[in-house]
């Protein structure tokens, strides 16, 4: 039968030979349920020299390869012609490839997925509109597509959070499972091994961890969800599965149309890999967290559910958690069966407060990019250039072998430091798209400007010119920066939140050697352009009698001097801000003869700002620094790069500096709230305050030559739990808290000794007050020695 024009939402996509052809296997999510579609008849082809044509032909007829050459209007960037080298299979594609290459032939695009590619040619990203022949199968629809092109779909998802616990050895427990349809109705369930007890939940109860296999397989394929969500579920949940499944030698056919669910091991990264599950997506909640730009001080469940939803688990010490799971199993199977399914629930509510379905959906519909792809700038961009790129007439270069980046990075001016009332920020909006906008700066424009006359280029840095007439970027900015303006006006922040991430990362990626389009000239036509911009922007702010006391990449300070009126700052800075966005465009007008995408905007007005020095030094600092503004109706507190916002400082050092700041900034004398901490600390009063949290990063025997405290405190943990019969827990890399001991560093779940609270005073609260109390005038030890003199 056929089926005319539906649509549907990319889920997975592989590519195989069948039949001596390459056929390309796409699963969607649709209104109508799952569909797989196949594509057959596609030539697989990449591009060879023209100047190679006789040398490759020759190479194919001496091993008996089958393939055509086909000409092109295409060119490389070095404007030589090439040919198509087209082949009917996978296995015959990847023979040539391979024998070119033995041979030292150059070829372009032979790196490309075909599955991807076949969606570039017609410029499709996720959303698909599609006809063909199709049959019906078990619990989905087969299509032989006829058509195929893009189209905007809001996909609506069976989404299903899954969780498993297991014993230490990995003998699974329990899974838990929670299915929440596209209406919004939920359905949970509980597999647990063990004999049937009363219980106020779901359970399905089997009888050991086979069954449990195999429950869990007919769970799966009745309810069919699209989507699969967990905390670490790719590397811990499924790859546990995947392993008991192989100690039962049992193979999971878990994806749709039973098809076999495997693991591809990461080439760089042994405990990393690729879950192979076709019709199916697996969505990790810690890397699309990451992917979204969500940062927390640890992505432990625990941790960032008590954060975004303010509960957690009810254990907090992983040894505790593991040896009450295990009594949990044994003694209360309905207990464990609860713990197990909130940790499901905590999954998906966390997933809807981030919206993080909705941001990824919409990035892969930018990109192109999988849902479960969490980096991939680089693949994003080969996505959306290289059809492009075909459609002006040239073939994507390769990547750059032995390529280093030479680029600066962004503009940070030297700061004055000070203790000021009433600075401006002042922010380019987008600076880097905008540099990318308004001065051309684009692989096709680079290769075009090195062709025509100089006088006819923008002109760039370190030898680069750029075509004003051929550019592909500036325009995929534009079209970007207007959907991300609409998202903006209708409140629609995963979509804005996802174009942002988008442009932001289109500089990136030409700066790396990652990057087939990898050029110096490109990288820094945007950084050195951004130094000038920055530079220039401070003199004329400069010259209308204020001072720039620090800038950084597209930021820019500004002192008024004169102590104003909140309301009247605003005014300044709005009024100046308009000043210099019209200054550039009459300056880009007149000195290069182009439209300025630059937009300066008033960003936020401090009553009174601290730029510290750099410790010990005169020096400003640079990426530090703290301000208290207006905002919302409330006074706000902002600190950059200080104790505060840093991990790797204890909470007492957190807390001491926002109430320090604090007074200070609202002139209260600060000397009692100084005296007050440094006696409760002496007192214990302060000891939850006093932990060290920070990461091993290397693997615990590669700290050879030095000895942290972290690392210490690593050690001696490791040490007592192998005393106590546990398996150590900080041999590969980690977190670990401690606390500083009057015997040095100690594990807090271990610790032996008294704490250090001298240790802290000097370390922890000194520090930070010394970096503001001089601005008032006034000394820590002062205020310390004046205390201890009255006892």
């Amino acid at each position: 039968m056929f089926i005319a024009r539906q649509m549907g939402f990319l889920l997975t996509r592989q590519s195989r030979d069948v039949a001596d052809q390459a056929q390309v296997e796409y699963w969607l999510a649709t209104e109508d349920g799952p569909v797989r579609l196949l594509l057959t008849g596609e030539q697989l082809s990449f591009y060879l020299p023209l100047r190679d044509k006789e040398r490759a032909l020759e190479l194919f007829r001496q091993h008996h390869l089958h393939g055509r050459l086909r000409t092109t209007t295409l060119n490389t960037f070095q404007q030589e012609p090439v040919l198509a080298c087209c082949f009917p299979t996978l296995s015959a594609y990847h023979r040539a490839v391979e024998l070119l290459h033995l041979h030292q032939l150059t070829i372009y695009e032979s790196d490309l997925r075909f599955a991807d590619v076949c969606l570039m040619q017609r410029f499709i990203t996720a959303g698909m509109r599609f006809s063909g022949h199709f049959r019906q199968r078990a619990g989905y629809r087969e299509v032989k597509l006829t058509e195929l092109e893009p189209a905007e779909v809001t996909p609506h998802f069976r989404v299903l959070s899954l969780d498993v616990e297991c014993a230490m050895d990995g003998e699974l427990y329990s899974v838990a499972l929670l299915l929440r349809e596209p209406d919004g109705r939920e359905i949970s369930t509980v597999i647990m091994v063990g004999t049937a007890e009363p219980s106020d939940m779901n359970i399905e109860w089997v009888n050991n961890e086979y069954s449990l296999l195999l429950a869990l397989e007919r769970w799966l394929l009745r309810h069919d969800p699209d989507i699969i969500i967990g905390w670490n579920v790719v590397n811990f949940d499924f790859r546990l599965l995947l392993r008991r499944a192989e100690f039962h030698k049992y193979p999971l056919r878990w994806g749709r149309g039973q098809s076999l669910m495997r693991w591809r091991p990461s080439r760089l990264d042994d405990q990393q890999g690729q879950l192979i599950l076709p019709g199916r997506m697996v969505i990790d909640g810690i890397d699309a967290l990451k992917s979204a730009t969500f940062r927390f001080d640890r992505f432990g469940l625990e941790y960032v559910a008590q954060e975004l939803l303010g509960r957690g688990k009810a254990i907090h010490d992983p040894d505790d958690r593991i040896a009450e799971i295990s009594r949990l199993f044994h003694h209360d199977k309905p207990a464990l069966a609860h713990y197990n399914l909130e940790d499901c629930r905590l999954v998906i509510e966390i997933f809807d407060k981030c919206h993080l379905l909705s941001f990824l959906c919409l990035r892969s519909q930018l990109t192109g990019l999988e849902l479960d792809r969490y980096g991939g700038s680089v693949a994003a961009f080969t996505n959306l250039y290289i059809p492009r790129l075909h459609q002006a007439g040239f073939v994507a270069p390769n990547l750059p072998h032995g390529a280093i980046a030479t680029s600066p990075g962004g503009y940070v001016m030297n700061s004055l430091p000070g203790f000021y009332h009433d600075v401006l920020v002042l922010d380019f909006k987008s600076l880097y798209p905008s540099i990318i906008r308004t001065f051309h700066i684009d692989p096709l424009a680079l290769v075009h400007g090195l062709q025509e006359p100089e006088t006819d280029t923008i002109p760039g840095y370190v030898g680069g010119r750029f075509s004003r007439k051929h550019h592909i970027l500036p325009g995929l900015i534009a079209h970007l920066w207007q959907a991300r303006e609409q998202a903006k006006t209708e409140h629609d922040q995963p979509r804005s939140q996802a174009i942002k991430i988008l442009m932001n990362a289109f500089y990136g990626v030409m700066g790396s050697v990652g990057c087939r389009f990898f050029d110096p000239r490109l990288a820094s036509g945007i950084t050195m352009r951004g130094h000038w911009i920055m530079q220039e922007s401070r003199i004329f702010i400069e010259s209308h009698g204020y001072t720039v006391i620090y800038g950084d990449t597209d930021s820019i300070f500004v002192w008024l001097k004169n102590r104003v009126s909140a309301e009247k700052a605003q005014q300044m800075g709005k009024e100046l801000v308009q000043k210099i966005n019209l200054w550039w465009k009459e300056k880009l007008q007149q000195e290069f003869q182009l439209e300025s995408c630059l937009e300066l905007q008033f960003e936020r007005h401090y009553h009174r700002f601290l730029m510290p020095t750099l410790r010990g030094t005169e020096l400003g600092s640079k990426k530090r620094y703290a301000g208290l503004c207006h905002e919302n109706g409330e006074d706000k507190l902002i600190f950059k790069g200080m104790e505060t916002v840093r991990s790797d400082w204890t909470e007492l050092a957190k807390q001491f500096q926002t109430g320090l700041y604090e007074r200070i900034f609202q002139e209260q004398d600060p000397r009692e709230f100084i005296r007050d901490t440094i006696e409760k600390t002496q007192r214990g009063e302060l000891d939850e305050c006093l932990v060290y949290r920070k990461r091993l990063r290397r693997k615990l025997n590669d700290y050879d030559k030095t000895q942290p405290p972290h690392v210490k405190a690593a050690r001696l943990a490791d040490e007592i739990r192998r005393q106590r019969g546990l398996p150590p827990r900080y041999q590969h890399k980690g977190w670990i808290e401690y606390v500083i001991t009057t015997q040095g560093p100690e594990p807090v779940a271990y610790q032996q000794h008294p704490l250090d609270y001298q240790h802290y005073i000097d370390k922890q609260l000194k520090p930070v007050a010394d970096a503001i109390l001089p601005h008032i005038h006034l000394q820590f030890d002062q205020i310390v020695n004046t205390q201890l003199s009255l006892f």
